[in-house]
């Protein structure tokens, strides 16, 4: 089979999964900003119950909007991208290394694959592209690079998913799929809170725009990074020679 038509089925057959759990994890995000929302509400109502209980509930109602992106999400959101961004890039290295691995047993090769398969591209997808996006919305954006401002918070996380890729690729079918799956949906998740975090407090204004760019962050870098990317850089037809030589075919 040719290169081409090899890349066409991998992406065809991840596609499925890229589109549901990328849609996923715009929908945890606007879940846990929706309730740190309503813990704003509270605390507002709270801190106004000594006053008449008609102007209080006014007060809260009047800038119900505002709280959307008020202290709560502000104090979560930082948190919750340094969470799913090294787990991202763990995914990532999974997928990516799984990917070459099943095609290329070079292991100095499938380490680089692995590191810069991750490490770059997930920069694009949970940091350059949000940024990007929220520059065209109008945002004065904060940009913020993990691997470079906190090595020790994302590097053991790459060591880790480049270590499993080539595990998994040796030992479990379709593993590709099963890393990519939660790379996606991680990736997306990590996107959106980069955009809160760093600039974009008032997403949900934009909410429209905001997924067609997370859809444009997560879903060309996380399939050019588990699929395109390594089996461009994988010698499959050597790989497969070896195999069939070895079992005498």
């Amino acid at each position: 089979m040719k290169r081409p038509s090899q890349l066409v089925r991998e992406l065809m057959d991840h596609l499925p999964y890229t589109i549901f759990f990328g849609s996923a994890g715009v929908l945890f995000a606007g879940l846990l900003t929706y309730f740190a929302a309503v813990v704003d509400v509270q605390h507002a109502a709270a801190a106004l119950a000594s006053g008449p209980a008609a102007n209080a509930a006014a007060h809260v109602a009047g800038h119900e909007h505002e709280l959307f992106s008020g202290e709560t999400v502000e104090k979560v959101s930082p948190i919750v991208f340094h969470v799913f961004h090294p787990v991202h890039l763990l995914f990532s290295a999974i997928a990516t290394t799984a990917m070459f691995w099943r095609y290329d047993r070079k292991l100095w090769k499938a380490l680089l694959t692995g590191f810069v398969g991750s490490a770059g591209v997930c920069g694009v997808s949970d940091i350059g592209l949000p940024y990007l996006g929220g520059w065209l919305l109008g945002t004065r954006m904060k940009f913020h690079w993990c691997l470079v401002q906190h090595p020790q918070l994302v590097v053991p996380f790459l060591v880790v998913g480049i270590i499993a890729g080539i595990i998994a690729g040796e030992s479990i079918e379709r593993s590709t799929v099963y890393s990519h799956s939660s790379h996606v949906f991680v990736s997306s998740v990590a996107s959106i809170f980069y955009m809160i975090s760093f600039g974009l407090t008032h997403w949900v204004d934009q909410v429209g725009y905001v997924f067609i760019i997370i859809v444009l962050a997560v879903l060309l870098p996380c399939c050019f990074s588990d699929i395109v990317f390594p089996l461009l850089i994988a010698r499959r037809d050597e790989y497969l020679a070896a195999q069939a030589q070895r079992h005498g075919h």
